[in-house]
C-alpha cells in the first residue's frame, strides 16, 4: 500500500515542481512519515528528490543563472550541512502544540511552524499589489540560500523558501526553474551525505522497490511538467507560487504536513 500511495503522490507533485520550483519534498516527506520514523522518512524522500532533480537537471539545467548559483547556492550548501546535522540531534524534539481535528491528533513542531510564518510573509510579497513590486536585490540571495539550505537539511522543506527568494531575483521563467533545480540538487547531495549515518544499506535494500517506483513516477511527472511549462507565463508562475506558498504554510502551521 505504501508503494502505491507514495508513488502516486510523487507523480502528481513532480508535475507541480516545474511550475512552482518546489513541492516534491514538501508534500512527499509527510507521506513518507506515515510509514517510517521521521529521520528515515526524510532520508528516503531525499533520495527520490535527488534522483528527480538529477533528471530535471539534464532537461533544463543549461538555463541556470551562474551568478545566482554562486550567491545563493554556496550558502545553501553550507547551511544544509548544519541543518542536516541538527536533525540527527533533535529528531525526538517535542511538538510546539497539539490539537485534534476530525478525531485525529495533529502535532505542530517548532521547525515547521517557523517555516510556515516565513512562507506567509513571502507569499504576501507576491499577492499584495504594492508589495509585489518589490524585488530582493542580489545582496539578499545569500540570506535566501542560508534559510533554504538550513531548513532543507533540517526538515526536507527547502524548495518553498528557495522559490520565494528566486521568484523575486529578476530571473526569466526558464532560469528561475533551472537555477532552483541546480541549487536543490546540491542541497540534496549535502544532506544525503549527512543522513547516510542513519540510512543503512539494509534500509535501502529493504525499500528498493518503493524507492525505484517513487523515483520513476517522479521522473514521469517531471517530464510532463516540463512539457506544460512551455504554455505558462512568468506572471502566472509568480501568482501560482504565491498561492502554493500560502497553502503549504497553512498546512505546515496546522501540522497537516
Amino acid at each position: 500500500m505504501e508503494i502505491i500511495i507514495i508513488s502516486i503522490v510523487a507523480f502528481l507533485t513532480a508535475i507541480l515542481t516545474f511550475f512552482s520550483g518546489f513541492g516534491l519534498g514538501t508534500l512527499l516527506t509527510p507521506v513518507f512519515m506515515l510509514f517510517f520514523p521521521v529521520d528515515i522518512a526524510i532520508g528516503l524522500c531525499g533520495i527520490v528528490h535527488f534522483a528527480n532533480n538529477l533528471f530535471k537537471f539534464f532537461l533544463v539545467g543549461k538555463h541556470a543563472n551562474k551568478e545566482v548559483l554562486l550567491k545563493f547556492g554556496i550558502p545553501a550548501i553550507i547551511a544544509a550541512f548544519v541543518g542536516s546535522w541538527l536533525l540527527l540531534q533533535i529528531s525526538d524534539l517535542e511538538p510546539l502544540f497539539s490539537y485534534s481535528l476530525f478525531g485525529k491528533q495533529l502535532d505542530v513542531f517548532p521547525v515547521k511552524f517557523i517555516i510556515a510564518v516565513l512562507l506567509v510573509i513571502f507569499a504576501l510579497l507576491d499577492l499584495i499589489p504594492f508589495l509585489s513590486k518589490l524585488e530582493f536585490g542580489k545582496d539578499k540571495l545569500p540570506l535566501g540560500g542560508v534559510l533554504s539550505g538550513f531548513f532543507g537539511g533540517l526538515s526536507g522543506h527547502q524548495g518553498a523558501l528557495r522559490s520565494a527568494f528566486l521568484i523575486k531575483a529578476g530571473l526569466s521563467k526558464e532560469s528561475f526553474i533551472a537555477t532552483g533545480i541546480v541549487v536543490s540538487m546540491f542541497i540534496d547531495f549535502t544532506r544525503l551525505s549527512v543522513y547516510a549515518s542513519k540510512i543503512t544499506t539494509y534500509t535501502l535494500y529493504e525499500n528498493k522497490v518503493l524507492l525505484i517506483s517513487a523515483t520513476l513516477c517522479a521522473i514521469t511527472g517531471a517530464y510532463l511538467g516540463n512539457q506544460l511549462l512551455k504554455k505558462v507565463t512568468l506572471k502566472f508562475l509568480q501568482v501560482f507560487v504565491a498561492i502554493l506558498l500560502l497553502l503549504v504554510a497553512i498546512a505546515l502551521g496546522m501540522g497537516i504536513i
